[in-house]
């Protein structure tokens, strides 16, 4: 719900333009970028479900500020994005932790469809969620939106301190900067890594900014407002959750060049947003961009725990998300001018293309066209589903 409520309280109620939207993104994602590594050092360091539960308590409680100030329509712009940049810091430290925790949970044969169907709760709920979202936005105060939002972080916090993770698996504390500099050297030592992670730097930072920013305002003035709007983000949501159903049955071989041929599916969104195509065309290539996605999504999460060792994962998964995410504030700060100065068909069009060059690009690597899933040993069993 909170991306549709956020956007369309931004637009109805404090500035009509997409600038105003992204000035708030941008808030929330510097913190996130700045502090990333730092929480991967912390994710190795402590019980990971522990720093994962103290960032949804302060998430919990700067998006129930926000409902508070919308509701009450007391809510500033400033305001919103100081609680934005509050939210962007806590996850900094979730995400990490978030990433590596799951090889403490199950076993490496059943990596991928444990990735398959965390991720498949996760957009099973943002299916509604989204379409609920514009619901609530177009009979009543975004406001709400946002509290249940702040509420569901609270609910996952009581979930996380209830896990047990097994012990032995957190490295010895160093120093911050020393455990850096041996994180980074292990990051640049994978060619497959840092290679996706420079497209998803690029890709991110136009997609994300197209979309977000430039979306909703495409939806209020040509695709039925917030309620289009969230009807399009659950379209993709729902793509994701079937493909997601899909993975956990079908395991290609070559994880990578399976993962980066579904990234091209990202270019589609915009391609659809560009004209754009009637709210049914729109809805349709959302959900076909979601099955793509989902399938680079479950590959690339499942390569990254296959590949890095335990007691480095939440490291090298914050070198993975500081480059995903490096270029996203100044992607949400120029989207707006942009847009502005060659028109928002165009700005749409540049994304896609922005998106099909880097992904073609990322072939260049041999390790990403090669790199295989590990053959399992499972007595009286053939590995009949292998393919790729």
């Amino acid at each position: 719900m909170a991306p549709v409520a956020l956007a369309f309280a931004i637009l109805d109620t404090l500035h009509d333009s997409p600038g105003a939207i992204g000035i708030v993104l941008a808030a929330r994602q510097v913190p996130l970028v700045a502090l990333l590594l730092i929480g991967g050092v912390w994710g190795d360091r402590l019980p990971r479900n522990r720093v994962m539960v103290a960032s949804n308590a302060i998430s919990s409680a700067s998006q129930g500020i926000v409902a508070g100030l919308l509701i009450s329509g007391s809510a500033h712009l400033w305001e919103l994005a100081v609680l934005a940049s509050v939210n962007g810091a806590s996850s900094a430290f979730f995400f990490p932790a978030s990433n590596a925790v799951i090889p403490q949970t199950v076993p490496e044969p059943l990596l991928q469809q444990a990735n398959a169907t965390l991720r498949l709760g996760l957009n099973s709920v943002n299916v509604a969620g989204a379409a609920l979202g514009g619901l609530i936005v177009a009979v009543s105060n975004p406001g709400i939106g946002i509290a249940v939002d702040a509420a569901s972080y609270a609910l996952a916090a009581g979930a996380l301190a209830a896990m047990r993770l097994p012990a032995g698996v957190r490295v010895a504390a160093g120093s911050v900067f020393g455990e850096l500099r041996e994180g980074w050297t292990d990051f640049w030592s994978r060619g497959w890594l840092w290679s996706i992670v420079i497209q998803f730097g690029i890709v991110n930072a136009a997609f994300a900014a197209s979309v977000q920013v430039l979306g909703p305002s495409v939806a209020k003035h040509h695709l039925g407002g917030s309620g289009g709007w969230g009807l399009i983000l659950a379209a993709e949501t729902l793509g994701l959750v079937l493909s997601g159903v899909f993975l956990l049955r079908w395991r290609p071989r070559r994880l990578l060049r399976t993962a980066s041929f579904g990234a091209f599916g990202v270019a589609l969104l915009p391609l659809a947003l560009a004209r754009p195509l009637p709210l049914g065309g729109v809805i349709a290539t959302a959900f076909a961009a979601g099955l793509f996605l989902e399938v680079f999504g479950v590959l690339w999460q499942t390569t990254m725990q296959q590949e890095i060792p335990s007691d480095k994962l939440a490291r090298l998964s914050s070198y993975d998300a500081v480059g995903s995410f490096a270029l996203m504030p100044i992607g949400y700060a120029i989207i707006g001018p942009i847009a502005n100065a060659i028109g928002t068909g165009a700005t749409f069009l540049t994304t896609a293309a922005i998106t099909v060059v880097t992904t073609a690009l990322v072939f260049l690597s041999h390790d990403v066209r090669t790199l295989e899933r590990r053959r399992e040993h499972r007595p009286g069993r053939a590995s009949f589903n292998e393919s790729g």
